[in-house]
């Protein structure tokens, strides 16, 4: 948690070692006002020592430095949001060419006022130009919304095919933290579905 000091969090990632057999990665988590990245680099490179993968919450409410900081400081292999990168043009370009997923939660978005409708949402313009964009939800109980929601919230607000519908699960597949088979297995049933539906 991001608003707490880095003692908080190096204590956070001792408790996480003794089950290191049950979890992938460690995230920067809340609010980014006030909290960049570079607060947590070092808690960050002992996660990373210790094998585990790296996410963080950046570009939602903060800067387009703090999502440049995650992946160069703490070495994310994610970014959760991300919807502020369009402030970039380069950063746009990198998240693309690099695949780096952005995990976005649009009615949590909506609800932080990052943007005022879902129509407004740049959601769909993301995924159009290229980026690993997936649809999430981000505490439903109190951002109103799990995924299902979610994807009915950017689909009724947005025109897609149903092929960009699909490559929001599909970018999902490949954002996960599962072995490449898991991911093939899952794709195919993607794809069949997309098929039957068409």
């Amino acid at each position: 948690m991001r608003h707490l000091d880095e003692e908080s969090a190096f204590t956070t990632l001792e408790m996480a070692l003794v089950h290191k057999d049950k979890i992938v990665g460690v995230g920067l988590d809340s609010s980014e006002k006030g909290h960049p990245p570079e607060k947590f680099q070092r808690v960050f490179e002992k996660a990373l020592a210790e094998g585990f993968l790296t996410v963080a919450h950046a570009g939602e409410e903060g800067p387009v430095s703090n999502i440049y900081n995650s992946l160069s400081l703490l070495k994310t292999t994610r970014i959760d949001h991300g919807v502020l990168c369009v402030d970039d043009p380069q950063l746009v370009q990198q998240l693309a060419e690099q695949r780096i997923p952005l995990t976005v939660c649009p009615l949590s978005n909506l609800k932080l006022k990052v943007f005022e409708t879902m129509d407004e949402h740049n959601i769909v313009e993301l995924l159009r130009q290229g980026l690993c964009v997936t649809i999430n939800s981000d505490d439903p109980s109190y951002f109103g919304g799990y995924m299902t929601d979610n994807f009915l919230a950017v689909a009724n607000a947005h025109s897609m095919t149903k092929q960009e519908l699909a490559q929001f699960t599909l970018n999902a597949i490949e954002a996960s933290f599962v072995d490449d088979a898991h991911k093939q297995r899952m794709v195919d049933k993607v794809v069949a579905a997309l098929s039957s539906a068409e």
